[in-house]
């Protein structure tokens, strides 16, 4: 079907599972992500059309039974590959939940990463969706819904992750805990407006070496990191009941206008109605069918 014949959608309904996990299902028509990432670990399955996204340099087409798997703060951006538009399911996964689990020979899951940030699955794709459907049904099974997820997690770990090894190296271009001290700067000092000089200063380094180090390290630019770090920070805001405009403010952001842009390029509804949403899930009423 066409763009052309039939009406324009772009709507996402969001759940919360067990263990801190949040399922997303969207439908868009034309909605364009801009360039953010996550603070967690996201596993997603391409269900109709399209969504052709890039990351680390790549542009990829993920069609039904299709996985786009991205580790905690690789930036990407996405967008419908046809006037089709495109259709997907999606868990956002804390960093903790994963580390917690382990391989299938045991061994702690911590340091574990998706190797690509595409694959096809089709056997795994369907196993995610009826999965994903059986635990938006039954929220009150907490012990069940983790055993599942863990289950799940482990068996594509297995399959599509590899272990970091413990002297991994780091881009000699500039040293880690130089580049560390750049995130913790953002982490602690979101709220505030920054410059890339501040940002140098922190470092030790000149502003188009830090620059380049950062998004050498990180494969994102500083400004990309500080905007994802703004978004999870206002989203636990959200959940907290405070005021919108009081979010936007608190976020560093420059207006209630600014945030909403930000916000929806990066999650891909307003906070508005990311917000309705939330409290739906929360009341036990708006649970994903």
């Amino acid at each position: 079907m066409s763009q052309s014949s039939r009406q324009a959608v772009n709507q996402a309904t969001f759940g919360a599972l067990a263990n801190g996990v949040t399922l997303m299902r969207a439908d868009f028509s034309d909605h364009v992500f801009e360039r953010h990432s996550h603070d967690c670990y996201v596993i997603g399955a391409t269900t109709h059309g399209i969504q052709r996204f890039r990351c680390k340099g790549r542009q990829y087409d993920s069609q039904a039974g299709d996985f786009v798997l991205f580790n905690p703060d690789e930036d990407h951006d996405g967008r419908p590959g046809t006037e089709e538009g495109f259709r997907y399911t999606i868990w956002y996964v804390p960093d903790e939940f994963v580390a917690t689990g382990a391989w299938d020979d045991g061994q702690a899951a911590r340091g574990s990463y998706f190797t690509r940030p595409h694959v096809t699955d089709r056997q795994m794709a369907e196993q995610f969706s009826l999965l994903s459907a059986s635990l938006a049904r039954s929220q009150a099974e907490s012990l069940r819904a983790e055993s599942l997820m863990r289950a799940f997690l482990r068996t594509m770990l297995n399959r599509h992750g590899e272990r970091r090894q413990p002297d991994a190296v780091q881009p000699r271009i500039a040293s880690a805990a130089a580049l560390a001290r750049v995130k913790d700067y953002i982490r602690n000092y979101y709220a505030h407006d920054m410059t890339v000089s501040d940002l140098a200063a922190v470092a030790g380094l000149s502003r188009a070496h830090l620059t380049r180090a950062f998004s050498a390290a990180y494969h994102m630019p500083p400004h990309v990191y500080l905007n994802a770090v703004r978004i999870t920070q206002a989203q636990a805001r959200i959940r907290r009941g405070m005021p919108l405009t009081m979010v936007a403010l608190d976020c560093g952001f420059a207006d209630q206008s600014h945030f909403t842009r930000r916000f929806k390029g990066g999650v891909g509804v307003t906070p508005s109605a990311w917000r309705a949403m939330y409290r739906a899930s929360a009341s036990g009423s708006g649970a994903p069918d």
